[in-house]
C-alpha cells in the first residue's frame, strides 16, 4: 500500500512484526504517532530504549529486573521451599495478578519441542535441579501448557525429579486444553492452584 511516505511505510511494516498487531494496527499506531506532539514520540522511543538497556532476567529464576536480582526473588516474605516452574517471564506476571501464589518462580525459557530444535538442554533445567538442592525446594509446582510440548516437558521433569526429595505437582482444573497461562484470568489461575494434582 501506498503511504505517500518512504519513512511512514518503514514504521507501519516493523509495527507489523509486533505480536498481535496486523497491517491496520499498524497503520493505526502509525498515524496516531505521527499526529501526537513530538514529544510524546520521544517519550516513547526513550522508553523503549530504556527497557532494552536497564532490563534484563533475573540470573537466579529466569524473571525481569532492573537490578541483580528480581523483586521476587529479594522478597523475604515469599513462602519458603515452593517453587512453580513456567515457560516465560510473562507467565509469572499472570501468576502474580491472581494473587493464588507465594512462593518463588523459575522460568524455563520454553518447552521441549524436538520438532522446533528445542531440546532439555536448551532450557534451565539444569539450574532448576542446583535451585532444588540449594534452596530446599519440598514442593515443586508445574505450571506448563497444556499442549503437547507442555505435557513433554512436564513428563521430562517428573523422571528427572525422581532423584530428588521434593514433591511435584501440576496445575489441575479450570486450565483448557492448549492453552496457556499468559490469557488466564485471575479466577482460573486461583482455582488451578488449589486443585493442583500430583505427579
Amino acid at each position: 500500500m501506498e503511504y505517500g511516505s518512504q519513512l511512514l511505510e518503514n514504521l507501519i511494516k516493523r509495527l507489523t512484526r509486533l505480536p498481535g498487531i496486523g497491517e491496520r494496527g499498524a497503520q493505526r499506531i502509525a498515524l496516531h504517532l505521527l499526529h501526537s506532539p513530538e514529544e510524546n514520540c520521544r517519550e516513547l522511543a526513550n522508553a523503549l530504549l530504556s527497557v532494552r538497556e536497564k532490563v534484563g532476567f533475573c540470573p537466579r529464576c529466569g524473571f525481569y529486573t532492573e537490578g541483580r536480582l528480581c523483586f521476587i526473588c529479594s522478597d523475604m516474605r515469599r513462602r519458603e521451599g515452593l517453587l512453580c516452574v513456567v515457560e516465560q517471564p510473562v507467565e509469572v506476571l499472570s501468576l502474580e495478578r491472581s494473587g493464588a501464589y507465594r512462593g518463588r518462580y523459575h522460568v524455563l525459557g520454553g518447552v521441549i519441542s524436538p520438532l522446533d530444535g528445542i531440546h532439555p538442554e536448551d532450557l534451565t533445567i539444569s539450574p532448576l535441579l542446583e535451585r532444588i538442592v540449594a534452596e530446599e525446594i519440598s514442593e515443586l509446582v508445574l505450571a506448563l501448557s497444556a499442549g503437547v510440548e507442555g505435557e513433554t516437558t512436564a513428563l521430562y521433569l517428573s523422571e528427572k525429579l525422581t532423584e530428588y526429595d521434593v514433591r511435584v505437582t501440576r496445575l489441575a482444573r479450570g486450565l483448557p486444553a492448549g492453552s496457556t497461562l499468559e490469557y488466564m484470568d485471575e479466577a482460573t489461575l486461583q482455582r488451578a492452584f488449589e486443585g493442583r494434582v500430583e505427579l
